[in-house]
């Protein structure tokens, strides 16, 4: 059987092309994997005539799933005060634990900690510290309590949100995007 030059060459380009594309690499493409946060600890230290300092804390060391999280219920603190509170995140599950506070603040601009409080709590957060783009990032804020009251206050630390969104910057997650690392809620009194 004899090939007209013209066929062979159609023959063997489209047995080339069926080859590379056979021979593609099965190397999966690597995975970004999340950091473990065992621990949230938020720490209200009280400035003007407030002197008090209260600490909240989540923990969960064996993550999501098994055991239950041991979580601070109720935190108290007084009507009508205002605290600086800062952040914290760790992995406590590694010995010695993981500081992933730090990593955060590196990574400042793919990051952002959000307070959303209850209707029915007495309380606002400002942000007091910003990102490498002056955008909120809040490991660090300012709490002003109001009348007595009971609510909640969730905390979550969302990765890679979209910080020009609507409502972002002021602290809504709504519009933020990104992934969820961590997600709690805290039962408050304001007395």
């Amino acid at each position: 059987m004899k090939f007209k030059s013209k066929s062979f060459a159609t023959f063997c380009l489209i047995s080339s092309l069926m080859l590379a594309v056979g021979c593609g690499s099965d190397d999966p493409a690597p995975v970004n994997e999340e950091e473990l946060i065992t621990t949230l600890r938020l720490t209200f230290a009280g400035t003007g005539t407030t002197s008090e300092t209260v600490t909240a804390t989540f923990t969960d060391l064996d993550g999501p799933g098994g055991n239950d999280p041991v979580i601070t219920n109720p935190v108290t603190l007084q009507a009508n005060g205002t605290y600086s509170v800062t952040v914290e995140f760790l992995n406590e599950a590694e010995s010695p634990a993981e500081n992933i506070t730090e990593e955060v603040s590196e990574e400042s601009d793919e990051h952002q900690v959000f307070f959303v409080v209850s209707n029915t709590l007495n309380m606002s957060y400002q942000y007091s510290d910003t990102d490498s783009n002056n955008r909120p990032l809040g490991l660090s804020g300012l709490v002003t309590t109001a009348a007595a009251s009971t609510g909640t206050l969730q905390v979550l630390l969302i990765h890679e949100p979209n910080k020009s969104a609507q409502g972002v910057s002021s602290g809504d997650p709504t519009n933020a995007g990104g992934e969820t690392d961590i997600s709690v809620s805290f039962n408050f009194t304001i007395q």
